[in-house]
């Protein structure tokens, strides 16, 4: 909830922060200010929110949200036009950065979105994903991410890879988002101890020894408060590179065909005996701004923008350079409620060291 003095003071903190994060396009001082009088007398009564890219705004979780009493305040950078990897975004004042070390990209696509929240801008921010596009920020900034089951909400990708979802400072703040963009949403509170299965590479991915080493490490202490019990049997899946590749251009050969078909037929029947996946949600840490190399950051999260499953981003941990890691929760298609159930129950075992619960110190130009 906010008044015209926290909503001046939201819209202050932008204008004094951002030129050294450069996580937003544009804000909207005058618009935000305007709207507030018919919001607060709404179900949001004033939460302030931004929205990813120029074209965020028309989006429909940002006009659901702003029928709810929302506040949009700002769009948030995206990659720039022709940028071959996404994991950086062109903000009003230069390049987005990492707000734990700005030496380092945020992640992509939602980078803006991402960063905003991490610094405690905005309590959330809408996003898309793709391909991992908010999940892989939401974990290189210490944030919750949400990529919500493909198809739940409208979206324009006409692949249907992409899927829209949210950047918040936690779970509770991402399940007002879906109270506000999903009707007839019902929360869905986990009752521990969840059945889950952990895998730190999904059988084909090279993950970074220390990256496993910190979600591994926050796997044991949900299992240590009885939040999560590891049942037994993995989730080995095929490399699924060549075939999002093949569905975001359009052209899928038979054999591209049958490595989705087949981790389709895997996933279905792992869910079929366990509710809850548990993986890395990169196989890397935080690269600098020259570029991500020949790692595809996006190695354990596409494979679920292919089968359409929601998955979300907890905070889990810091790599020894400073650098949060993420745990990637995936459940059954569908199970949005029970997924956020489930996220809320393992954030409140992780976040009392880890997350956007720290205190960020942003950079300055």
């Amino acid at each position: 909830m906010a008044d015209s003095g926290e909503l001046r003071e939201v819209l202050a903190s932008i204008d004094r922060e951002d030129p050294g994060l450069r996580a937003f396009l544009d804000v909207w001082h005058e618009d935000a200010l305007a709207r507030l009088p018919a919001a607060s007398r709404l179900p949001l009564a004033g939460l302030p929110f931004a929205v990813k890219g120029p074209a965020g705004i028309r989006s429909y979780p940002a006009r659901r949200l702003i029928a709810a009493g929302g506040v949009p305040v700002g769009s948030t950078s995206v990659p720039g036009p022709g940028t071959y990897w996404k994991t950086w975004g062109l903000g009003r004042h230069g390049r987005t950065v990492n707000p734990w070390r700005p030496d380092r990209t945020p992640g992509g696509s939602s980078a803006g979105s991402a960063a905003a929240v991490a610094a405690g801008l905005v309590p959330l921010a809408t996003g898309s994903d793709g391909a991992g596009s908010v999940r892989v920020p939401a974990a290189w900034c210490g944030v919750f991410g949400l990529k919500t089951t493909n198809g739940l909400l409208p979206s324009p990708d006409r692949s249907g890879l992409a899927s829209a979802g949210v950047l918040a400072a936690s779970a509770a703040e991402a399940e007002t988002y879906l109270c506000c963009v999903l009707d007839d949403y019902a929360p869905a509170p986990a009752l521990p101890p969840l059945s889950a299965a952990y895998s730190p590479d999904l059988g084909f991915a090279d993950t970074v020894p220390e990256v496993a080493a910190v979600v591994g490490e926050a796997v044991r202490r949900l299992v240590a408060a009885g939040v999560v019990r590891l049942a037994g049997g993995g989730c080995d899946l095929l490399d699924p590179a060549s075939a999002w590749f093949a569905v975001r251009g359009g052209d899928v050969r038979p054999s591209e065909a049958e490595v989705r078909e087949e981790n389709d037929r895997r996933l279905d029947a792992f869910f079929a005996r366990t509710p809850l996946l548990l993986t890395p949600v990169t196989p890397n840490r935080p690269h600098g701004h020259e570029g991500p190399g020949e790692t595809f950051s996006t190695a354990l999260t596409w494979a679920f923008n292919l089968s359409g499953h929601p998955a979300a981003s907890v905070p889990a941990g810091f790599t020894a350079d400073g650098c949060p890691a993420g745990l990637q929760l995936v459940a059954g298609r569908g199970r949005d409620a029970e997924l956020l159930g489930a996220a809320r129950a393992v954030e409140r075992v992780l976040s009392r060291e880890c997350g956007p619960f720290a205190q960020v110190r942003l950079p300055r130009r």
